[in-house]
């Protein structure tokens, strides 16, 4: 992790929106978008993994964002910021063309995909199928556009 000005407010941000929050396995959430700032290597990915969550999870807004952050990172973190009426796979599709919103979901879904972090939860076996299935299409598709330069289709 790079440390900044910016990424120590990003990152006290995220610890002040995720607290209380708990990720399946009960540990504290905010470790997980820490984990994911860890395997950035520039100022705006790092601060983009740390808020990838907030807008989607916690009272944040990305207005709130605009104010506090540069638009590098507020765009990233407005194509993490999942939908729900949107389907999942064409909210991974639009992230494709942004190079940090890419790197940032891509280690996202590393990490979501990392079955020791479950140890202490009760999925079944077809919940879990189904995760590892889902989330090889997603990276399938952002991997496809890597290859291909940035936001390239397959």
């Amino acid at each position: 992790m790079i440390y900044t000005a910016l990424t120590n407010k990003a990152m006290r941000l995220a610890w002040e929106a995720h607290r209380g929050q708990t990720d399946h396995g009960g540990v504290p959430y905010v470790f997980h978008p820490y984990h994911l700032a860890e395997r950035m290597t520039d100022e705006i990915s790092v601060c983009a993994a740390l808020l990838h969550d907030v807008v989607e999870d916690t009272p944040v807004t990305l207005a709130d964002l605009q104010r506090e952050f540069p638009p590098e990172v507020t765009e990233a973190v407005r194509l993490l910021t999942h939908d729900d009426s949107v389907d999942y796979f064409d909210y991974v599709r639009a992230i494709r063309g942004n190079e940090v919103a890419r790197r940032v979901k891509l280690a996202d879904l590393a990490h979501n995909s990392d079955e020791t972090r479950l140890v202490d939860t009760e999925m079944t076996d077809g919940e879990r199928s189904y995760w590892k299935e889902k989330y090889r299409k997603a990276r399938e598709i952002l991997e496809a556009a890597d290859a291909a330069g940035q936001g390239g289709e397959r």
